[in-house]
């Protein structure tokens, strides 16, 4: 989950055509003015995640004196909405219905659940709702992306200019919530200011429900009378990849490194609003500006390197990263605690956007689609709803008088985990190259 909330779509969605007279044409209707819709879509779309999944566990623990084992069911809805997302994609969206019409209808419907996420006075009554909002609202992740998509010509070229918007909106709402209504300052929390995220979130929601009718036209992929089977919505096609030795310990290590992924969305907000630095949605930020600094060098750094060790980096970067929550604090060691927020782009473009780019070099022409979607069912599905569960059950562990917890202790379990799982991959993964034209088309 790009921090921002990068979700990886079949590639059905990557089309530049679309079906006429049951033809797909090429199109050309790149114009400002849909630039314009697409970019303002991106921003909607990741603003509202960012409006409140980042101090969702700081919301949980100081609003619904929720325990970690409930915040980590609460995050693990993530994983269940990623597991769900494929199916509603693939037998509706595909088959059935414009992808616009589609994101309009899910919008709305999450911010009616947002709503009621607002109103939830205990844990018992929020669940339910954030559940049923994850169902709805990670599908829209790749219905933008087939938005987006179906107005391009050169996709590889014209993505990333659209795209980045999506990483503005997400930073755009931690600084609001930080710095604009000071929701998660002291004052804030002890007002119960972060129940508002939800409220702001939902309204972005239901302005982006309308202005989605207002999209570009995404008629159904699939023709009719075509079928789709369960093993080509989930990506199961692409298991065969497994044999191959090397992609088995990269699918393995991928799973793992979720682990220490989930501690750090679950934990961080909550952990650095506990030890006492100001502003710390609106610090949390610094990670999304370093992912799209770091985006920048992969192509660079991948081909310069290799893939081997550019996943190392990546998950070494795990290591530090943790280690320095472990050990900074909100005095003379905020450095650190700033030094491994930046990592985040580290972090995850070196080890999971190199991955996606290693995933489609393996894969093949024919598998292209269902390899991404088993990457993507096995790291934001299985890999994340285990290290959700990990990180409840190491947080209820690790708890102090007065409701705080033993940071150090809980930090150093996922970079230990981050370690482990950094010696699995060097020692059975032999180096592989990839062209360097293939990577700077897909990075």
């Amino acid at each position: 989950m790009a921090s921002s909330g990068s979700v990886l779509v079949p590639e059905l969605f990557y089309s530049d055509r679309v079906l006429k007279n049951n033809i797909y044409i090429p199109t050309n209707n790149m114009t400002l003015t849909n630039r314009v819709k697409l970019s303002t879509m991106m921003f909607l779309e990741f603003f509202i995640w960012g409006g409140w999944f980042v101090t969702l566990g700081t919301f949980l623990g100081n609003n619904l004196q929720a325990s970690g084992t409930q915040t980590a069911a609460a995050f693990s809805t993530q994983s269940f909405g990623a597991i769900i997302a494929p199916f509603i994609i693939g037998l509706i969206a595909d088959k059935y219905f414009n992808a616009e019409r589609i994101l309009g209808f899910l919008h709305l419907v999450g911010a009616a659940l947002m709503y009621m996420m607002f109103r939830a006075e205990d844990f018992t009554q929020f669940y339910p709702y954030v559940f049923a909002y994850m169902v709805v609202y990670m599908p829209t992740l790749a219905l933008v992306n087939s938005v987006s998509f179906n107005q391009m010509t050169d996709p590889a070229k014209e993505f990333s200019v659209i795209r980045v918007w999506g990483t503005v909106g997400w930073i755009v709402a931690g600084l609001m919530i930080s710095y604009v209504f000071l929701w998660d300052s002291a004052e804030g929390l002890a007002e119960g200011g972060l129940r508002n995220t939800f409220a702001l979130s939902g309204i972005a929601s239901a302005v982006l429900g309308l202005f989605s009718f207002t999209l570009p036209a995404t008629p159904p992929k699939i023709q009719k009378g075509e079928k789709l089977s369960v093993s080509e919505i989930l990506g199961l096609d692409a298991i065969k990849l497994l044999n191959n030795k090397n992609y088995l310990i990269f699918f393995i290590s991928s799973i793992l490194i979720c682990i220490p992924l989930a501690f750090y969305y679950q934990n961080a907000n909550p952990f650095l609003t506990e030890v006492g630095m100001e502003n710390p949605t609106g610090k949390m930020t610094i990670g999304q500006v370093s992912e799209v600094l770091f985006m920048l060098l992969l192509p660079v750094f991948f081909t310069r390197y290799g893939f081997k060790k550019t996943l190392l980096v990546g998950m070494l970067a795990w290591v530090v990263r943790y280690a320095l929550f472990a050990f900074g604090d909100a005095g003379s060691g905020t450095y650190m605690l700033l030094i491994g927020i930046a990592l985040h782009g580290i972090c995850y473009d070196f080890f999971f956007v190199s991955g996606q780019i290693y995933t489609d070099s393996k894969a093949g022409p024919r598998y292209k689609s269902a390899a991404q979607g088993l990457i993507t069912l096995a790291t934001y599905g299985v890999g994340m709803l285990i290290g959700f569960w990990v990180a409840g059950l190491v947080s209820d562990s690790y708890v102090l008088a007065n409701d705080l917890h033993d940071w150090k202790s809980i930090w150093l379990i996922p970079s230990g985990i981050a370690l482990l799982v950094t010696i699995l991959f060097v020692v059975f993964f032999k180096e592989e190259r990839v062209a360097k034209e293939e990577v700077l088309q897909k990075a």
